[in-house]
């Protein structure tokens, strides 16, 4: 029977560690099982599974790989492994593996405790740890910016709902943000990205921005929280507040769409997605006008949106066809996925109010961006502490990665 070793090599880094000890292991015909190597502040950790065979001397493999490494100033440390327990890591393979998540704007060894605190008191075990922010110079570790850090698990909790519950609830203790998400192969090859527009990619509603010029910006407002809390069915309140709006000129959209504010994040994460491929859409319960003008900025594939009906240069406080609600909002995600031929688990959907809820439930990955608790409470992911760009680590890609492609 064959002895199987796990090998551990540790020290500083440099060129032919890995290839030594592999260097040995073929003299010996041994049969690498598993292999991994992580280097962190120019350390090196190596470790390899090896089946020697029974043909071989294991005593005489440890001695020469250790010899080997010696002369590269490498510890070497060697670990018998059962035939049991090695057959208990292959039928753990079977098992689920997800993805959490940890974003803010600083984070903490504390933050890192209790996130993997909460995955070992439902069982999940922890495989590896990617940070994806990118390095901070030492002066600036105490600043607040945008850090991330990745956790890939392995197992399912007996109560995903009740996990998941846990993490929302340490997120909003310690003023964070965590997303759990199961790692398969669509993960990997998502390739269109919905947005809703107000409040969105943008810090503003609309429709509020037209009110205020209409002179009815307190009676407007106060109707759209009231749909974005969920408290007002959004066609109704749609309506209420389109008909408030009669009567302003058509001269005024211009300006404000001018001084709309793109959310935090928008243009590197508009930027970034074309640059990898992927399709981007506007689906909006605002207004066509200010779509395009987004579209135009931001190179965004489709708009779908709200017309403002316009007769002799005012606005009548209707929209010419369809009122673009929740419901609608989720016919068009499925539309523009059939249309670029993608299943909905290659669907990313964002938004922030409830008549985004319908869409994000159905989306492969669904995230409430500075959400409405309502919102926040309802949807598979939520970022509230980052910018928009923070759906780049969701996706599992690094500061690195992105920087790479402006190069």
């Amino acid at each position: 029977m064959k002895d199987i070793l796990l090998i551990n090599v540790s020290g500083e880094d440099k060129p032919g560690v890995t290839s030594a000890v592999t260097e040995v292991l073929s003299h010996y015909a041994a049969t690498v099982l598993d292999i991994g190597q992580a280097v962190i502040h120019d350390q090196l950790n190596l470790a390899i599974l090896a089946a020697i065979p029974v043909t071989a001397d294991t005593a005489a493999v440890t001695e020469e790989v250790e010899s080997s490494l010696s002369l590269l100033q490498m510890k070497t440390k060697f670990l018998p492994i059962s035939d049991e327990r090695y057959q208990n890591w292959v039928e753990q393979q079977g098992k689920p593996r997800h993805i959490v998540t940890l974003l803010a704007r600083k984070i903490d060894a504390i933050h890192l405790a209790l996130v993997a605190t909460v995955c070992a008191n439902y069982e999940l075990n922890i495989d590896k740890i990617v940070r994806l922010s990118g390095r901070v110079q030492l002066d600036d570790s105490d600043k607040l910016g945008r850090a991330c850090v990745e956790f890939s698990v392995r197992g399912a909790p007996d109560c995903p709902t009740e996990f998941r519950n846990s993490l929302l609830e340490l997120a909003s203790q310690q003023d964070i943000d965590i997303a759990y998400q199961e790692d398969n192969i669509y993960r990997r090859n998502r390739q269109l990205v919905v947005f809703d527009m107000d409040s969105t990619l943008i810090d503003a509603e609309v429709i509020d921005e037209l009110a205020i010029e209409a002179g009815v910006g307190e009676q407007v407002a106060a109707i759209t929280e009231a749909a974005m809390q969920g408290e007002l069915d959004f066609k109704e309140s749609f309506t209420q507040r389109l008909a408030l709006l009669e009567g302003l000129s058509s001269e005024v959209l211009q300006s404000v769409a001018e001084r709309l504010q793109l959310n935090e994040g928008a243009e590197r994460l508009l930027k970034t997605l074309k640059q990898l491929g992927f399709k981007t859409a506007i689906v909006s319960g605002g207004f066509t006008f200010f779509g395009r003008y987004l579209q135009n900025i931001l190179g965004v594939d489709y708009v779908y949106a709200n017309e403002l009906d316009i007769k002799d240069g005012l606005v009548t406080g209707k929209v010419a066809g369809e009122i673009i609600d929740g419901q609608r909002k989720a016919d068009l995600l499925r539309e523009l996925a059939q249309r670029e031929g993608l299943v909905l688990e290659q669907v990313i959907a964002v938004g922030d109010g409830a008549n985004d809820l319908p869409m994000l439930s159905i989306a492969g990955l669904g995230i409430a961006f500075r959400a409405k608790p309502v919102v926040k409470a309802s949807a598979k992911q939520a970022i509230s502490h980052l910018g928009l760009d923070g759906i780049l680590y969701l996706l599992g890609y690094s500061d690195k990665d992105i920087q790479a492609l402006t190069q």
